[in-house]
């Protein structure tokens, strides 16, 4: 049973890089590969002019609540090791 079963996967495997590598080697692949290399500049030029426009819509835009950064400045003594040490209370 295990020796079928290894045969298929081979096989299935076998199959599955011939496909590939004939897809790679085909023509049509080379030439489209070979035209967008040719014509990257024109490619990106045409996807470049074809981009919308967006809208400036940040007007009256919340302002972030920053009573963090005041928590943070009041100079209290922090210090990493300290959070190991048992409370005393």
């Amino acid at each position: 049973m295990y020796k079928v079963l290894n045969i298929f996967m081979i096989l299935l495997i076998c199959i599955f890089i011939f496909f590939i590598f004939n897809y790679y080697s085909s023509n049509k692949n080379l030439s489209n590969k070979n035209y967008n290399r040719l014509n990257i500049d024109q490619i990106i030029n045409e996807k470049i002019n074809n981009l919308p426009i967006l809208d400036n819509d940040t007007n009256n835009v919340v302002e972030f609540n920053d009573s963090f950064d005041d928590e943070i400045n009041n100079n209290k003594k922090r210090n990493f090791w300290d959070l190991f040490k048992k409370d005393e209370n």
